[in-house]
């Protein structure tokens, strides 16, 4: 079983032929995905995704892109949002990007944190983007698991081993993309082969980052299997054995999917 654990399917080109890409990923061993909310206008498409789709869940929130244009987003209506569908089981994406810094970084710290409030009201795992602003991130996830614990998976991870690891000691799970099959990702390739295998799982994030041969190509669910096959030849497993580990990741960190 293979799960993606990070998608957009809302986004084209998949959005316009969806039953078909969902076709391939199933015929390629994916028996779920998760398809993540970036932001509040959109969320309708994620609930129509999901409720016409029994292989596909859903989360909520706001990506840190977006911030500026959710000034006024409450606690209280990410847990409104959360509560109209039982297949909504995760929050974000959310965090922080100060590389592109679409919103100041005022809005995202504010936008994060009531996200970060949501997961622990909630205990859904809460899933972050986080680029150029390891730091930052670190201090406020520390400072909200002291008052209260909650779920954390890194999407997409693309940091240092350092801050891997000082994830790690805040009980995250770590997402890998495609980004691990380039060339130039030798060190991130490293810091995922220290990484313990209970605290991974997979990703494609697409449309974004298909992985190396398809590199350059919109991304699709089905084209995670080139980023297990690497990730399992890293580990010096099989891909089955990969795949097993990754959707029971999956599973402790999200519950049972029915």
């Amino acid at each position: 079983m293979i799960i993606d654990s990070h998608c957009h399917l809302n986004y084209e080109p998949m959005a316009g032929s969806l039953e078909e890409t969902i076709s391939r990923a199933n015929n390629d061993g994916i028996k779920y995905m998760l398809t993540i909310s970036t932001e509040d206008k959109r969320f309708n498409e994620i609930l129509d995704i999901i409720s016409k789709h029994e292989c596909v869940y859903g989360t909520y929130g706001i990506h840190p892109h977006e911030a500026k244009k959710h000034k006024d987003l409450s606690t209280s209506h990410i847990l409104n949002r959360l509560s109209l569908n039982k297949k909504i089981i995760g929050i974000g994406e959310t965090g922080l990007d100060f590389y592109y810094n679409h919103s100041a970084k005022k809005e995202q710290i504010s936008c994060f944190e009531k996200h970060i409030i949501a997961a622990q009201t909630t205990n859904k795992p809460l899933v972050i983007h986080t680029r150029s602003a390891e730091k930052e991130t670190l201090e406020i996830l520390k400072k909200f698991k002291k008052q209260k614990d909650f779920k954390i998976l890194i999407h997409c991870f693309t940091g240092t081993r350092d801050f891997a690891f000082k994830l790690l000691d805040l009980d995250s799970y770590i997402s890998a993309s495609g980004v691990i099959t380039f060339k130039k990702s030798e060190e991130l390739a490293m810091t995922f082969k220290k990484i313990p295998n209970e605290k991974i799982l997979v990703e494609t994030d697409a449309p974004y980052l298909a992985p190396v041969p398809l590199r350059g190509k919109p991304n699709e669910p089905s084209y995670i299997i080139h980023t297990i096959k690497f990730l399992s030849q890293l580990k010096e497993l099989s891909f089955n054995e990969f795949s097993k580990i990754t959707s029971n990741n999956f599973f402790k960190l999200f519950g049972q999917l029915n």
